[in-house]
């Protein structure tokens, strides 16, 4: 091995590349998780138009398949799983409970590191 010690400088510094991540954050405390203020309307309702749990999960996917089913097929209500029905619309009805997108948006999707795409069709709502 004519050039084995450039190969061992080569895989070193590969390592230590690779391993940046790991230790560049030891030590460090992780961020608190989000703390969502709900508006006073969406406490009275007491649930939103599915399950707590599913809509930590999958509200955006039920936001694309309303602005699908809204846009391409016509139709504007939404049947819950517990049989009420609601307006599929992001601003008169998801943001008519959660009235605050500083309060209750940005810090989920903060926290997460996404940049959700709805206020490039949507007004943001303003802030009181």
């Amino acid at each position: 091995m004519y050039d084995s010690g450039k190969i061992i400088v080569g895989l070193i510094i590969g390592l230590i590349l690779l391993s940046f991540p790991f230790w560049y954050n030891l030590g460090t405390a992780p961020a608190p998780a989000p703390d969502p203020k709900l508006a006073d309307k969406a406490k009275a309702a007491g649930q939103c138009i599915e399950p707590k749990a599913q809509m930590r999960t999958t509200h955006m996917r039920i936001l694309d398949e309303w602005r699908d089913t809204v846009v391409r097929d016509g139709e504007r209500f939404y049947v819950a799983d517990d049989g009420k029905q609601y307006d599929m619309s992001l601003q008169n009805t998801c943001m008519d409970c959660h009235s605050s997108k500083k309060q209750f948006c940005d810090q989920c999707h903060g926290y997460l590191g996404v940049d959700p795409f709805c206020w490039d069709c949507h007004i943001e709502p303003e802030e009181k």
